[in-house]
């Protein structure tokens, strides 16, 4: 027998909960195949098989807690040559999809066989989106009505008669009662983690947001103008995040209170642009780092953040990854948003939020026309930044995305 261990969590990780088995008791396993997935307040970690065999036993269940090193089962390795040979008349099983945790909680809620859900990610790699899917089609088989039998029921008891008047009236009296339901699940670690940073940034800094909004059709024109190039040259799409980074970068050397953090009585000003990138995955918001976004050219930019947003649908993000950053972007108009004031990610002491482009009348020239705006807001730390650096720093950002070859030129 050979142990199934949690792998050596990093420090700031004291534990994990088990998310999902992907072998079962008596099943052949491979080595350094992934057999289960710890979710922990920051990532998920795969564990790996530590030899080829088969799973003889689960010690810690899905949901059970656990700590660095622990043994969560075993593997027999003397069941392994068995395995291996090939069987004469029974065609080997097709290999398991691989399941996402987002989707492995939603078919443990609704007791669904993962041999059952067609999956459309890459690989075919099985999404929530799948599961809804196929929840959706249960659920509207269940509703069909069922066809009339042959024979002749059984007699039954009398439906309960509903009572006289309109559905408020009913909802009143409880004949709707049974329509009223309600699911407890647990909360994840992660958003539990969330929860509790976004509580510390409320009680421990003095958060203030100021804003601004600015006119995006030169940035729009010069995309519009070099896109098809850009995209052909590096192989990457052509986004507006990268004239932010570089903006926000370019206004932070200016302003390096805003790239600073407090720590106890101390200030401590950084001497690099560790930009963090709010992205949205299925386990919640992380929020992935671009180190030394300063020497990163806007196409580097472009393709870390899509590769960024692309493992954070898959739960892949490294521990290192989503750790540290000195400053944060975060755009909720990619869902909508007009306005929002974002809030703090300790121990920084700013963020910037990017809102949905909108066409609205604008004064220039003493004319009115019509422009492609959005609005900017800056949240910070009142304790460091003052309310004239916030604003002179969001001004900067403004003049710099109206003139965008002034990030080119770096003046």
């Amino acid at each position: 027998m050979t142990d199934i261990t949690v792998p050596v969590f990093p420090e700031s990780v004291t534990e994990g909960t088990i998310l999902t088995w992907r072998k079962q008791p008596g099943e052949p396993v491979r080595r350094d195949e992934t057999l289960a997935e710890i979710e922990t307040d920051k990532i998920v970690f795969e564990v790996p098989a530590p030899a080829d065999g088969v799973l003889a036993e689960i010690k810690a269940p899905v949901g059970a807690t656990v700590k660095s090193g622990e043994v969560l089962g075993r593997v027999d390795k003397a069941a392994s040559a068995a395995v291996s040979a090939p069987k004469p008349v029974a065609a080997e099983p097709a290999p398991r999809a691989a399941v996402m945790p987002a989707a492995q909680r939603l078919m443990q809620e609704y007791g669904l066989d993962e041999r059952k859900v067609a999956g459309s990610g890459k690989g075919g790699r099985i999404l929530k989106e799948d599961v809804q899917k196929q929840i959706d089609a249960t659920e509207a088989a269940a509703v069909t009505p069922a066809p009339k039998p042959k024979t002749k029921p059984a007699p039954s008891a009398p439906a309960p008669v509903m009572p006289a008047g309109g559905p408020e009236e009913r909802a009143r009296d409880g004949a709707f009662a049974d329509l009223r339901t309600e699911k407890r699940v647990p909360m994840t670690r992660l958003r539990k983690r969330i929860a509790e940073r976004l509580v510390e940034a409320q009680h421990t800094a003095a958060i203030l947001t100021t804003f601004n909004e600015v006119n995006m059709q030169p940035v729009m024109e010069l995309r519009a103008r070099h896109r098809e190039r850009f995209e052909k040259e590096h192989g990457v799409r052509l986004g507006f995040m990268s004239f932010f980074v570089k903006a926000a970068v370019e206004a932070l050397r200016h302003f390096p209170e805003v790239n600073a953090s407090i720590d106890g009585d101390e200030v401590v000003y950084h001497g690099f642009y560790d930009i963090g990138i709010a992205v949205s995955s299925p386990r919640g918001l992380v929020v992935p780092v671009l180190r030394d976004a300063d020497r990163l050219t806007m196409a580097e930019i472009e393709a870390r953040i899509r590769d960024f947003g692309e493992r954070a649908q898959n739960a892949q993000l490294t521990l290192e990854e989503i750790t540290g950053g000195t400053f944060t972007i975060t755009n909720g108009g990619v869902f909508g948003s007009l306005m929002s004031t974002p809030i703090l990610n300790p121990p920084q002491s700013a963020i910037l939020g990017m809102h949905k482009i909108q066409d609205r009348p604008v004064a220039e020239n003493g004319q009115v026309v019509i422009r492609p705006m959005m609005y900017l807001a800056l949240s910070y730390d009142h304790r460091l930044v003052d309310g004239r650096e916030a604003v002179q720093f969001l001004v900067m950002v403004k003049e710099l995305l109206e003139d965008p070859a002034r990030l080119l030129l770096e003046v």
